[in-house]
């Protein structure tokens, strides 16, 4: 029984103490690969160090967060380009677009978002999609690349379940993590009336730890806890969420 958590931030100092310990017990657990985003140009080097060290377990992404776009996002899309032309990445992400902790850029997020979608187009790469308070202003931005076999997954999913069919409709996978287990996360009350085959797994570490550890540093040895709420909530064996899980997963990462 096998686990892809597709969404995970191990590069982060949050687990430069433990980290080969982390890999080792996730890996015992049965979740044997790793999708790392990337949050801008600067943890470029330590994602490609933990994926020097466990080449078979850890797959790595590249964009720049939307929280991180400032004045010099030029600079930083111009990286995504480059990195893309040195080596193989399996996703364009995290990208998208953040208004939770700054509405006075919306404009500029917009822009770079549409600019880091047509670099995963035009290298045939899904994308992985941030979005926070945002959702109106994802989805028109989507809509706009519906006839472009645009897909991918929307990270860390905790809409409606309205919003939900928009987005499968889209060509999306909703990432599933840590919020499937609080008491008022919400999704719960409909997950089951999404298909299993639009989920896909995630921890989002070191942050949105599942229940009993909310609060403290998530781990992606932690998404066994999120896949058996998950079972629960289908009512399904957990080797079936195991199983449709890793191939939705592999549906959308083709490395």
């Amino acid at each position: 029984m096998n686990f892809i958590d597709t969404h995970t931030h191990l590069y982060l100092k949050d687990f430069d103490l433990d980290i080969d310990e982390e890999i080792k017990k996730s890996i015992a657990l049965g979740i044997k690969e790793f999708y790392l985003p990337s949050i801008d140009s600067s943890y470029t080097n330590r994602m490609i160090k933990i994926k020097s060290k466990y080449p078979n377990e850890i797959r790595l992404m590249i964009g720049l967060h939307p929280t991180h776009i400032n004045d010099n996002y030029m600079i930083e899309i111009n990286h995504v380009k480059k990195m893309l032309e040195e080596m193989k990445f399996s996703a364009v992400g995290e990208i998208g677009i953040d208004l939770y902790w700054n509405k006075k850029n919306l404009k500029n997020q917009i822009n770079v978002f549409i600019q880091q979608i047509e670099i995963a187009l035009l290298n045939k790469l899904p994308i992985v999609i941030h979005c926070r308070d945002a959702f109106d202003e994802v989805y028109k931005v989507l809509l706009n690349f519906k006839k472009d076999n645009l897909f991918g997954i929307f990270h860390c999913f905790t809409g409606t379940k309205e919003e939900a069919e928009k987005i499968i409709d889209l060509n999306f996978k909703l990432g599933i993590g840590g919020v499937v287990t609080f008491k008022n996360g919400g999704i719960d009350k409909f997950l089951n009336q999404i298909p299993l085959t639009s989920i896909v797994l995630e921890t989002d570490a070191p942050y949105l730890a599942p229940h009993p550890y909310r609060g403290k540093r998530n781990k992606s040895s932690y998404l066994k806890i999120i896949a058996d709420k998950i079972a629960k909530i289908y009512d399904l064996p957990l080797e079936k969420i195991a199983d449709q899980t890793t191939t939705n997963a592999r549906s959308v990462f083709k490395f």
